[in-house]
């Protein structure tokens, strides 16, 4: 065999070279193009395969009282949830987890259902983890791909029911909510507010979501905390400072007559802050806290429990009404307190056509203002809407907002009925109205439906001499000013004389009995119909407090339904809370004799009462019911 010339394979050998060159060119460029050049898109890849972002929840603000005491705080707890994945493999995750979190079929479906919803966020299983939960869920982490525990903060309601209609509660935003503009930036799984103030004042007591990372394995078990990649931390929410007084409201929980159904509110004076709002039968906030069971949300529903009737029913307002007419009429300029009306009560009083009685059927004579509202005479306030007329009471009612809702920063606030012209009738029942109407608004009856809320807020403006600003749960900030809702356009003369009016109710009138030894308190009460044929009637009080010869402190109105008697049920009831707010504000220690009624019912004399009583002019009249 001829071997080859050294010239060929000099040139075999180059272009050998030559092609290693090239073939060792493009692997390096190939090796920098992906060590370099897409360094980062592998280091993300690679990051994704074995990185989960979890959201980190944020606390959600303090709720304090007017004192800086805690109403609603957070506390550490335990949850449990599933990274995406197939359907069927959280199905199955579910379906392990059932037995221990004692996870119904409904409660997988809807789980279910919102995964299926939004595939890219973990599905938060159940939180709140009891100890034998949380023991039981950590063995099993090894077996459930996709599973890890979390801690999170849990609302923590301190008082329970006393605050239930106050506060709210919260619960996993819904799929619906989610939907909406106002929640349009909020991920599955972030807890807000239901109702309440929770829900009122959702935007700044949420706080900021963080972020952070967590290593997997190959199927998606959880292997640790990965503290690589930088993690934004969970900034809490807006705390918030109430005007209400938490012992206050716990006092009127604590004191409300046993099993009857109604609502108390109480205001500040000074800049008309709610001290107390309260509805019974109340709910326990806590119990939605990590989701209500179905059993106790239809509890809660077939009670009415979750109804607010301080703000969200109706109630003929009755005797307590009365004095709105009265202040209508002072305003008008046609009734002059001192005088009588020119009809004397004889039981009845007839006018157009019409008969109407009055609760005494023996009547109560010849009566001034003072007088006619401690006997809550029906007859004396008859001519009292007649001399102001039909039109003039639907006029200057709709402008003091009995028609209207009192704007309290709650969700929601069911607007009072009241006419506000003749046309109202004409729209709702295709009639008319004849003059003699106003005789049965005159007393708080007829088309006349208010709220508790409403109510505390006329007499707010009584109490502070014609003008009420809207009542508010937020503390005002210092410096702040709230406008008034409403004025009444009274001279001091025609201001004092219905204050003076009131005070004869509980000096020598229908609330008598719930004089305070240590404040003066002076209001209405008041019984309305109910609107159930043959049921008792609503026992109302609507009234006012503080030290003696100065201006009240406190405003308090109390609706008990089917209560029967204000001046038994109601009355006693606004006394004994305006009592224990006062002791607790001018320093006297609390005492469980808090009214005449108590003194009496313990068997000790009121001196005190008499003595009162024997420095006040001759001429009152006895205790009377309404």
């Amino acid at each position: 065999m001829k071997a080859a010339h050294p010239n060929q394979r000099r040139l075999r050998a180059r272009g050998g070279i030559i092609v290693l060159v090239v073939l060792l060119g493009v692997l390096a460029l190939a090796f920098f193009r992906a060590q370099v050049v897409r360094q980062s898109t592998w280091a993300l890849q690679s990051d994704s395969n074995r990185l989960r972002v979890l959201q980190v929840p944020a606390p959600r603000g303090t709720i304090f009282d007017r004192y800086g005491r805690i109403i609603a705080d957070n506390v550490p707890s335990y949850s449990v949830s599933l990274f995406p994945s197939a359907p069927d493999s959280v199905r199955a995750a579910l379906d392990r987890l059932a037995p221990v979190l004692e996870l119904d079929e409904d409660r997988k479906g809807r789980l279910m259902e919102a995964f299926l919803a939004d595939r890219r966020q973990p599905l938060l299983v159940k939180g709140n983890l009891s100890g034998e939960e949380l023991a039981s869920v950590a063995e099993m982490r090894a077996r459930v791909p996709g599973l890890f525990l979390e801690t999170r903060p849990r609302r923590r309601y301190i008082h329970g029911e006393s605050l239930g209609h106050v506060i709210g509660y919260v619960s996993e935003v819904s799929a619906a909510e989610l939907e909406s503009p106002r929640f349009s930036e909020y991920e599955r799984g972030m807890i807000i507010g239901k109702d309440g103030l929770e829900r009122q004042y959702e935007e700044a007591l949420q706080g900021t979501t963080g972020v952070r990372y967590v290593e997997v394995d190959a199927v998606g078990r959880v292997v640790g905390s990965f503290e690589g990649h930088a993690a934004a931390p969970a900034l809490p929410g807006e705390d918030l400072t109430l005007s209400l007084d938490l012992e206050l409201q716990d006092f009127i929980h604590r004191n409300w007559p046993e099993g009857m159904r109604g609502a108390a509110v109480a205001l500040d004076v000074e800049d008309g802050g709610v001290l107390a709002l309260y509805s019974a039968p109340s709910f326990d906030p806590s119990h939605f806290v990590g989701g209500i069971s179905s059993e106790r949300w239809e509890e809660l529903n077939r009670n009415d429990a979750l109804l607010n009737r301080a703000t969200n029913e109706w109630y003929p307002p009755a005797s307590t009404w009365k004095l709105a007419t009265a202040a209508i009429a002072l305003e008008a300029g046609v009734l002059d307190p001192e005088e009588n009306m020119p009809v004397p009560c004889t039981g009845a009083f007839r006018f157009q056509n019409r008969t109407a009685r009055c609760h005494n059927p023996a009547g109560h004579g010849h009566q001034n203002l003072a007088q006619a509202v401690a006997n809550s005479c029906n007859v004396y306030f008859y001519q009292v809407g007649i001399r102001v007329g039909l039109d003039r009471l639907l006029e200057e009612a709709t402008a003091l907002g009995f028609g209207e809702p009192c704007g309290i920063d709650l969700p929601s606030e069911r607007s009072p009925r009241f006419p506000e012209s003749r046309d109202w009738w004409q729209r709702t029942h295709n009639y008319r109205p004849f003059e003699n109407e106003v005789m049965s608004l005159a007393i708080g009856q007829g088309p006349n439906d208010q709220t508790v809320l409403r109510m505390a807020q006329f007499y707010l403006g009584l109490a502070r001499g014609g003008d009420a600003p809207p009542p508010t749960l937020r503390r005002p900030d210092p410096g702040e000013e709230i406008p008034p809702a409403w004025e009444l356009d009274l001279d001091q003369h025609s201001a004092d004389a219905l204050l003076a009016s009131l005070a004869e109710v509980t000096a020598s009138g229908t609330a008598a009995r719930s004089t305070l030894e240590h404040f003066d308190l002076i209001g209405k009460t008041g019984t309305a119909q109910h609107s159930v044929p043959g049921a008792p009637s609503h026992a109302w009080f609507a009234g006012m407090a503080g030290p003696f010869g100065e201006r009240p402190e406190i405003v308090v109105v109390v609706l008990v339904e089917a209560g029967e008697s204000g001046s038994g049920v109601a009355a006693p009831a606004a006394a004994r809370a305006a009592d224990f707010h006062l002791r607790a504000r001018h320093g006297i220690p609390q005492d469980s004799l808090r009214t005449r009624r108590d003194w009496e019912e313990a068997g000790v004399p009121p001196t005190w009462y008499w003595e009162r009583q024997a420095a006040r002019a001759s001429g009152a009249t006895g205790p009377q019911e309404d």
